[in-house]
């Protein structure tokens, strides 16, 4: 063998969401539903955990360098489980916001307290 790798050995180092994805497409699909996948789950951590109110033209900004980070990290998430800790992260994201939500609906039911 010359060092290379072969098809099968490149479909089995894929990280796991990637190899779904590969799997359910066709391969020339593949690379720009995997950047879906990132962009959206970027930007949703992006937002539960690090948004501010900023204007209008500032969040334009912000997507826009987000979608080019989002290009980046493609590449890795081809063998590297960025879309499952992007995953991991806006769901503890989720939790935090829900149990904050929760607690202030119930600092303002009881003002006693």
């Amino acid at each position: 063998m010359n060092g290379t790798i072969g098809d099968a050995e490149a479909i089995e180092a894929m990280s796991p969401i990637a190899r779904m994805i590969y799997e359910m497409t066709s391969s020339s699909a593949t690379g720009i539903l995997l950047f879906a996948v990132v962009f959206i789950l970027s930007a949703i951590v992006f937002k539960l955990g690090f948004a501010r109110k900023i204007k209008f033209w500032q969040n334009v900004v912000v997507y826009i360098f987000l979608f080019f980070g989002c290009i980046i990290l493609t590449f890795f998430a081809i063998y590297l489980p960025i879309v499952e800790g992007l995953i991991v992260a806006a769901l503890i994201l989720i939790i935090y916001r829900v149990r904050r939500m929760n607690e202030y609906k119930d600092k303002k039911e009881d003002p006693v307290a």
